[in-house]
């Protein structure tokens, strides 16, 4: 099974042109930052490219050297120097490079010693001015490095979103001045239609996270990957087990049977999934059943031909020293494998959790227009026929509209401002879900540079040429199934 598909399937909530950036540095030739302190370009620590930018361990600081005009989505690649390395990322904006120049937060990351792997990171500016953007960094227990900076242009959705607290505000502004009712009634319908508009944005972070969930389960299976870290994939362990076949008992040939079970069926050449569990429980046992087969006291005892007796006496030791090698290189595999796939649990972790959260979230938000929490509401809401989706929108931007209106002209000005307030929250906290998508599709992001690494050619682990070129023949079928993949992901959801 495909990945592909699943992810194509959402291209169109996506909008049908991509985000152009407005600011690229990828450290090659020049940094494309103002280094304040604290920063250096390096060669060996590269992402992509020949360069990085590293930040020592401390504090240090850097600022874009020109406005950059409507920022969007930043996104960034951060290496820790160790694995015991805690960073902090403060990123803020500015309209001026003057010493009394005011910076706003715009987003904050805090990351505890984990890895010594790149991690993505994504933060949504989203500010339709022109503004510096600085990156005060601090790091403890060794520095970080940076790589492939960029920040896109902020979408026009996003831009039309910003103008909601505008319009609370002004509503707000005129209710204490006690004119231009006319005004008033048309800024009421232009909330309700922002509120409405609100609706939709959530309705598309839900369907996109729905997706990533069954997208995300199926990586491992649906590719090469785990078939890499199987022993059975392999001409050397498939020899061992023939070889010893040959100077075992009937009751010894079961037993050696069952051992290898759990990995597939050499006669149907079908390969199981292979957990660390499984070949913890077998590797031990299987080299201590190797050194009984082939220990002496067993083939003189056995029923076999004088040919098989001189075999075992001839290749036993070799055999068992072949089977120590292999399986140690298999383990370097499996390493890669089980952390691959405990970084896929985490991150099946995260969507889920973001998809209850945003369920209930999207409930709450459609209540607060004046319709039940029904399964039918919600049911219309998330609908896949656009004129039904428009006709509940349409129903709520009215019910928004007219119930601030209402309490507008009964001059039940308390209950209004705390319905605006309320409303202002419900619209606010749609940001918190776009924030926590970015996490989402960070961490996505995360995992398929992780994925593609640990396939690149310098990491095959065997010494022996058929297993190296089997390993590279899976590895050519990995890479080319999360390229296409990693390509459709980027366009679905970035």
């Amino acid at each position: 099974m495909r990945v592909l598909p699943l992810f194509l399937s959402f291209v169109a909530f996506a909008g049908s042109a991509l985000a152009q950036p407005v600011f690229k540095a990828d450290f090659e030739g020049n940094s494309s930052w103002n280094i304040l302190n604290g920063c250096q370009l390096q060669h060996e620590l590269a992402r992509s490219g020949q360069q990085a930018l590293f930040c020592s361990r401390g504090s240090a600081s850097l600022v874009t050297p020109a406005l950059v005009a409507e920022p969007g989505m930043l996104e960034f690649w951060v290496k820790p120097e160790n694995a015991y390395t805690s960073y902090r990322i403060n990123i803020l904006s500015s309209a001026s490079l003057k010493a009394d120049a005011p910076w706003q937060q715009i987003g904050l990351i805090e990351m505890s010693a984990s890895s010594a792997d790149y991690l993505a990171h994504r933060i949504s500016i989203d500010d339709p001015g022109r503004k510096f953007i600085r990156l005060d960094i601090e790091s403890s227990n060794g520095g970080i490095a940076l790589d492939d900076v960029s920040i896109e242009r902020i979408g026009l959705d996003v831009a039309l979103q910003k103008n909601e607290q505008r319009i609370v505000s002004g509503i707000l502004d005129r209710l204490k001045q006690n004119k231009n009712p006319e005004l008033q009634a048309e800024q009421f319908k232009s909330l309700g239609q922002n509120y409405a508009a609100q609706l939709e944005t959530q309705r598309q972070y839900l369907e996109y996270a729905n997706a990533i969930y069954a997208s995300i389960t199926l990586v491992l299976a649906s590719s090469e990957r785990n078939k890499m870290s199987n022993p059975m994939a392999y001409a050397s362990f498939r020899n061992i087990i023939s070889d010893t076949k040959r100077v075992s008992s009937p009751l010894q040939q079961a037993r050696l049977t069952s051992m290898v079970k759990p990995f597939g069926d050499l006669a149907t050449a079908t390969l199981s999934v292979v957990t660390g569990g499984a070949y913890a429980a077998f590797a031990e046992p299987f080299k201590s059943f190797l050194a009984a087969a082939f220990d002496k006291s067993n083939y003189e005892n056995a029923d076999l031909s004088r040919k098989d007796r001189k075999f075992a006496e001839q290749n036993g030791l070799k055999i068992y020293e072949n089977a120590e090698r292999f399986l140690n290189e298999l383990e370097k595999e499996l390493q890669q494998v089980n952390a691959l796939d405990n970084e896929l649990g985490a991150m099946q972790k995260l969507v889920e959790s973001y998809r209850k959260d945003l369920d209930k979230q999207l409930r709450g938000y459609i209540q607060h227009a004046g319709l039940a929490r029904t399964q039918e509401n919600f049911g219309r809401v998330m609908s896949k026929e656009d004129s039904i989706r428009a006709a509940i929108g349409s129903e709520i931007a009215g019910n928004v509209a007219n119930h601030a209106q209402q309490l507008h002209d009964r001059e039940q000005n308390t209950e209004l401002v705390q319905y605006l307030l309320k409303t202002s929250e419900q619209l606010e906290s749609v940001q918190e879900y776009k924030e926590r998508f970015n996490q989402v599709t960070a961490a996505a992001l995360t995992f398929y540079d992780r994925f593609d690494r640990s396939i690149a050619p310098e990491q095959n682990p065997f010494s022996d040429s058929a297993d190296k070129a089997a390993w590279e023949n899976h590895a050519k079928k990995a890479r080319a199934y999360i390229k296409e993949s990693k390509e459709a992901f980027s366009k679905a959801y970035l």
